[in-house]
């Protein structure tokens, strides 16, 4: 296999890179689709279902990023795996149920909060434990 070399803190940070990286691309996937076939070439013509489509991309593309960032960092720093498996499950988990919470509704839901919840729990998780691996 061809990660047999590579320490599981390293591994375990490139699988939820991965991960979200493809998650990525299906919102983005999901934003264009709905463009063609509403023939909507910019912007969300007051159009709603494109409209959440895009705010769900937007802010899977405003979090996703500090998570990754967080992720990486713990590897490079030497993190447990276990510490980079638990935050990059609740960041998978919480984007996914974020983006079928939004989509379904445009208001609060448990999807919506429940994502939102679990990932800035990865995100307070990720940035104390890089913290703490700093200073001791």
């Amino acid at each position: 296999m061809l990660m047999d070399n590579v320490p599981a803190h390293i591994s375990a940070a490139a699988l939820y890179t991965g991960v979200l990286i493809l998650m990525g691309i299906v919102l983005q996937f999901r934003v264009i689709g709905l463009r063609r076939a509403k023939k909507i070439g910019i912007g969300d013509g007051k159009d709603p279902e494109l409209a959440r489509a895009i705010r769900v991309h937007a802010n899977f593309a405003e979090n996703v990023p500090f998570a990754l960032a967080g992720m990486v960092m713990l590897a490079l720093i030497g993190a447990p795996a276990s510490v980079i498996h638990g935050v990059g499950i609740l960041t998978v988990f919480g984007r996914a149920l974020h983006a079928v919470g939004l989509t379904s509704s445009a208001g609060s839901s448990v999807g919506r909060v429940g994502g939102m919840m679990m990932t800035f729990s990865a995100l307070i998780i990720t940035a104390l434990a890089l913290i703490v691996r700093a200073i001791w």
